[in-house]
């Protein structure tokens, strides 16, 4: 491929230049400067590797990855393989119990394990050309890491690799890219325009991220959605080498395993913590771990309402299908809907957009009519240029030109950057990231409106805070945030709190729910089991770019007549059939044809 792209004329290629800088003008790339001499640019790709962090700190930007040794060696000749034609003929073989694999390649069998110890590298230590004997990313093989991972490849293959004709030809400890999520970064730095990140990719999925990264960068969109690659995604306590290393050590014997969809990570744990933290403890909350916030699951202190709700509660039969779960969720699914919740939502990500033209900006970016009356609340999707979902969240208008921003909390990084790539050069609008400055609490259920009331003389009636309005009101001790929304489909409201008076507003509404019975609800209710029932989507499960709104059921009655990003091609989605229509499909029986 590199020397047809040569022979056309589309790349110059300049080897063995040494990248001494990459300069940036006004929070843009402008030129990389090498031993050679500069080069002026407004684009710079990053696919150095484990090189890639070294290459991204000279422009000041992050690519949080970590080289970490992958142990190989290759035996041979193997006398099964002699009148072998060509490199490879036979099949490679996963061993997904011991974390290792053996293929043929030419006369030898190569083993490869990641079952050894983790071995990290700094990408600063990692040799240079002239220190290394063949590659700065092969190492000296340190052979007492790889003693059990020979056993039982011997044990698998004992024909192949036992015949006395074989012996170990070349063993290495090779270097290769681990991130601390274990998905590769993709795109634009969000520090830096122009920057661009293709690194921690795999050989098996580099044909697919070439093409996904060149339409991107050339077209704004691509067939593929990037975005749980995407660069963007990671907070700034995930770059830090603490993160990075403690992530990608724990992951690395992962890389073969089967990990279960809900598994948590043990490292780097309680790096965000609600003001609500101890409180939730107390009362037995299992924690799962989403952008770095803990967040309940589920709390044990619910478990009587198991016998409460019976066989209503559905237990899971099989152990797969049980774990990281608990009928507990279920529970407090039917005591929600039958009285009163509270949830932690504290996680979610925070945005102020005001200035001048702060609304002209937000009819641009968001699908619905953003000219609202001061005190509404409305959800929106965002699309891509290609009418894709770019996101989804909810708007509040708090004043004529301040408007404030509430999206996932595994969502926002990658939200926040879109907003900020769209914003007006002119300054006129202004984002402020105030995730670190709000609490929320959502109660929900159908005493949730006579909850609030005793703590409150606002008036709290349908009549007096409609479906889809916002407005500061005292609730007990404290001045909050009051919106009336939900995403669990029962009565209820999102309070939001200014972060140091979160644990008095969760003392108040606590107390107040006593006599309601009010119940501490987890994010697998929150998270799943409330919003299935209403049917409502989430962005990474049932939204993502590759799908648009009519083929996902969010297309309203009519198009707002102002422009939008994605809206020539909305409006054409709009005229055709869909492809694909996404719907929610219930069960009068859950019984399986094997009778489970």
């Amino acid at each position: 491929m590199r020397e047809k792209a040569q022979a056309m004329g589309a790349l110059t290629v300049a080897p063995g230049t040494d990248v001494t800088g990459i300069d940036v003008e006004n929070g843009r790339v402008r030129r990389v400067r090498t031993d050679q001499g500069d080069i002026e640019t407004e684009f710079v790709v990053i696919t150095g590797g484990i090189w890639s962090p070294r290459l991204a700190r000279m422009a000041g930007a992050s690519i949080p990855l970590s080289p970490a040794v992958h142990q190989m060696i290759s035996v041979g000749p193997v006398p099964l393989f002699a009148d072998t034609v060509g490199e490879i003929k036979y099949p490679i073989i996963r061993d997904m119990d011991t974390n290792g694999y053996e293929r043929q390649h030419g006369s030898d069998m190569e083993v490869g394990s990641y079952d050894h110890r983790p071995i990290l590298w700094d990408p600063d230590d990692i040799p240079s050309l002239t220190q290394s004997k063949l590659s700065p990313t092969e190492l000296p093989f340190t052979k007492e890491d790889f003693d059990e991972s020979l056993e039982h490849a011997l044990e698998l293959m004992p024909d192949i690799l036992g015949d006395p004709a074989v012996g170990i030809r070349h063993a290495i400890n090779g270097l290769l890219s681990l991130t601390p999520d274990g998905f590769p970064l993709l795109g634009e730095t969000p520090e830096v325009k122009g920057l661009w990140s293709v690194a921690a990719i795999w050989i098996k999925e580099a044909p697919g991220i070439a093409r996904c990264v060149a339409e991107w960068m050339t077209s704004g969109v691509s067939e593929i959605d990037p975005s749980s690659s995407d660069i963007a995604r990671f907070y700034d306590h995930q770059k830090t080498q603490a993160h990075i290393k403690g992530r990608t050590a724990e992951g690395f014997n992962k890389t073969y395993g089967i990990v279960h969809p809900r598994e948590q990570w043990d490292s780097n744990r309680r790096v965000r913590v609600s003001p609500f933290y101890e409180r939730e403890k107390a009362l037995g909350a299992v924690f799962f771990e989403t952008a770095g916030w803990e967040r309940p699951n589920w709390y044990e202190s619910n478990k009587p309402l198991l016998a409460e709700y019976g066989e209503r509660v559905m237990p899971r039969r099989y152990e797969w299908d049980a774990r990281w779960w608990s009928p507990i969720i279920n529970a407090e699914h039917l005591a929600m809907r039958d009285r009163v919740g509270m949830v932690d939502l504290s996680a979610f990500a925070v945005f102020d957009i005001a200035g001048t033209c702060a609304l002209d900006y937000l009819q641009k970016v968001c699908v619905v009519q953003m000219n609202l009356p001061v005190g509404r609340v409305i959800y929106t999707s965002l699309l891509n240029p290609a009418g894709g979902i770019k996101a989804d969240l909810t708007v509040m208008r708090l004043g004529t030109n301040h408007f404030r921003v509430v999206t996932g909390g595994a969502d926002g990084m990658r939200d926040r950057k879109w907003f900020a790539d769209h914003l007006p050069e002119d300054g006129a609008v202004q984002l402020t990231d105030l995730t670190s400055g709000w609490a929320t609490i959502g109660v929900w259920g159908p005493r949730a409106r006579d909850l609030l009331q005793s703590i409150t003389d606002a008036d709290v009636s349908n009549e007096g805070f409609p479906f889809g309005t916002c407005r500061f009101i005292d609730l007990g001790p404290v001045r909050a945030l009051a919106s009336r929304i939900s995403y669990v489909g029962e009565l209820g409201w999102e309070i939001h709190v200014p972060f140091e008076q979160g644990l008095r507003l969760w003392d108040a509404i606590w107390q107040a729910g006593q006599p309601h019975r009010i119940a501490p609800v987890g994010i697998g209710v929150y998270g799943t089991t409330g919003r299935l029932e209403k049917c409502y989507r989430a962005y990474g499960n049932e939204l993502e770019q590759e799908f648009n709104l009519v083929e996902t059921g969010l297309a309203r009655p009519q198009v707002k007549p102002q422009d939008f990003i994605g809206k020539e091609a909305y409006l054409k989605q709009r005229a055709e059939p869909p492809a694909a229509i996404l719907c929610t499909l219930t069960l009068d029986d859950n019984t399986s044809r094997s009778g489970f």
